[in-house]
C-alpha cells in the first residue's frame, strides 16, 4: 500500500461522516470484492458498513454479526456479506461455515477483524484501516488488487 495511487486518506469527524464515507465506498464498489475492515473495538467499522448498506437500499438495522460471524444482505444491487470475526477462535471455523460459498460469485464481502481468518480468507481487494485520533478518526483506504485500484479510481476526490 505504499503506492500513492493505491492509497487514500480521510479524516472522519463523526458517526454521520463515517456512514457517508461508507455510502461513497458502496457507490464506487463493483462485485466481486473483498474488503478488510481494520481498527480497534469501537473505531467505526460497523458504522461504515451501515452507510455502505444504506446506500445500496437496506433500510433495516445494521449490527455487527459478532456472534453469528456473518450477516447476509440480499440487495437490489447484489449480495453483501458482513463478517465479524472478532470471536472466531480458529480460522478453520470459516471452512465449516462455508466461507468459500459466501465468497463465490458476484458478492461483496465486508470483513471485520480479518486477521483472525488468516490462512483461510482470500486476499483483500481493499483494506479500510480506521484509527482513533484526538477528535474523530483517520481512515486509510489501501487498494491491493486491480479491482481495489479501480474502486479507488471511482471515488470522488
Amino acid at each position: 500500500m505504499n503506492d500513492v495511487a493505491s492509497t487514500r486518506m480521510y479524516r472522519v469527524e463523526s458517526a454521520e461522516a463515517m456512514e457517508a464515507l461508507g455510502a461513497q465506498l458502496a457507490s464506487a464498489a463493483r462485485a466481486p470484492l473483498v474488503v478488510f475492515l481494520e481498527g480497534e473495538l469501537g473505531a467505526g467499522k460497523t458504522t461504515l458498513v451501515r452507510g455502505w448498506l444504506r446506500e445500496l437500499g437496506h433500510a433495516g438495522a445494521v449490527k455487527s454479526p459478532t456472534y453469528t460471524l456473518v450477516e447476509p444482505y440480499e440487495l437490489p444491487g447484489g449480495n453483501v456479506y458482513h463478517f465479524d470475526l472478532y470471536r472466531l477462535s480458529d480460522a478453520e471455523e470459516l471452512e465449516y461455515m462455508g466461507i468459500r460459498e459466501y465468497l463465490a460469485g458476484d458478492a461483496v464481502a465486508l470483513i471485520e477483524w480479518p486477521e483472525r481468518g488468516r490462512g483461510v480468507l482470500p486476499g483483500a481487494d481493499l483494506v479500510v484501516a480506521i484509527a482513533y485520533r484526538a477528535e474523530g478518526r483517520d481512515v486509510r483506504l489501501g487498494a491491493l488488487t486491480p479491482a481495489g485500484q479501480a474502486m479507488l479510481g471511482r471515488l470522488l476526490p
